[in-house]
């Protein structure tokens, strides 16, 4: 098997759905469905700050356990914070295995502080997958 980094897969920062913390979840909700994504980073606060995430998951447990009301959420009332972070050069086999230990979905990938992709479960399977079917 060939060494398949988190850079080769990795979605890079520029085409990531983001969003600020203070945003409601009814405008998370918006973006999600016009962007046509499952997930969105929560921005930092400050270069101090961690990075967040949003997921389906979230959005449906916060709004059962609030009787629905997605204009009194913000996205920090919600997200899962701090994201578990990478570096773009770790192996994805490393990666997956961080993955599957933390039962998460997604890693940030940083560099000097600096959000520069995220990787999923998705996007490592699919590598898997096309692995296989070269194979055959």
């Amino acid at each position: 098997m060939k060494l398949i980094t988190v850079r080769d897969i990795m979605t890079p920062a520029d085409e990531i759905a983001m969003i600020s913390p203070y945003a409601t979840v009814r405008e998370l909700i918006n973006m999600m469905d016009t962007r046509s994504v499952r997930s969105v980073i929560v921005e930092r606060t400050s270069d101090n700050d961690a990075y967040g995430i949003v997921t389906y998951s979230n959005i449906l447990e916060a709004i059962y356990s609030n009787d629905g009301d997605m204009d009194l959420l913000n996205v920090y009332d919600i997200a899962s914070k701090p994201m578990v972070q990478i570096v773009p050069d770790l192996d994805i086999r490393y990666a997956a295995q961080l993955m599957i230990n933390q039962k998460i979905k997604h890693l940030s990938v940083t560099w000097e502080g600096r959000l520069t992709g995220v990787i999923s479960m998705t996007d490592i399977a699919r590598v898997l997958m096309e692995e296989a079917r070269a194979d055959m």
